[in-house]
């Protein structure tokens, strides 16, 4: 594992067996979450080549939300967008600086998270070209105006692949803002595999907190099984 500090963030990053291979980026609550997605990865699939880089020290309710919001809870702060901003940093900064380490351009390249990073996995497809694959796990996407959004624009590359996954009893929670969660994910599964994407939606036991580390693992792991040309933008 190779890992270093870039203002703010941290970034850990595990590299495959050879500089070409597939890069998978997560954006991880704490360096712990990455440490466990990593190795539920490497159970799921032993001896596979891929690269995983995991970053922390992000602040949560800003960096992956695409625009200002109320507090999703009671008694929490509202959600502020700041998306955009941290998907120039992850392009422009943190993307170059893994590649350099790893001395290649991967073959392709596939974004994942949970919860909030879900949403802003599906995001970034909106905004840059530099992933052609993403996980939404356990994705926020009941944030208020995504659906709309999603509606009003088209992607920035056409994805090669999405996978979308959330737990069984998430929209049994009795908070009305995360209420929908499950069958919006449903829906925007169904509008993507509709338009040709290669697209799955898989239930998942128990509510939002069940096993993290391994849904996102499962996730990725979905990732890896489908073959794609390079990505552009390398």
């Amino acid at each position: 594992m190779i890992g270093w500090t870039q203002g703010d963030r941290a970034v850990m990053l595990w590299p495959g067996q050879t500089p070409e291979a597939p890069l998978l980026w997560l954006n991880a609550g704490t360096a712990r979450q990455g440490e466990e997605v990593q190795a539920a990865l490497q159970a799921l699939c032993p001896g596979g080549d891929w690269a995983l880089a995991a970053v922390s020290g992000l602040d949560w309710d800003r960096d992956l939300v695409p625009w200002d919001a109320p507090a999703p809870a009671p008694g929490a702060a509202p959600l502020t967008g700041g998306a955009d901003a941290y998907l120039a940093e992850l392009t422009g900064q943190l993307l170059p600086a893994a590649e350099a380490r790893l001395g290649g351009v991967p073959r392709w390249r596939g974004l994942a998270g949970y919860s909030l990073g879900g949403l802003f996995a599906l995001y970034a497809l909106y905004r840059t070209d530099r992933f052609t694959r993403a996980a939404s796990v356990s994705g926020s996407l009941w944030f208020p105006g995504l659906t709309d959004y999603l509606a009003g624009h088209a992607p920035a590359v056409r994805p090669r692949c999405l996978y979308f996954s959330i737990g069984r009893r998430e929209d049994r929670t009795r908070n009305p803002l995360l209420r929908p969660g499950r069958a919006c994910t449903e829906a925007i599964a169904a509008g993507f595999a509709a338009a040709g994407v290669e697209t799955v939606f898989a239930l998942n036991p128990g509510g939002h907190f069940q096993d993290p580390a391994l849904r996102t693992a499962r996730g990725l792991a979905w990732l890896l099984d489908r073959q794609d040309p390079p990505v552009p933008g390398g």
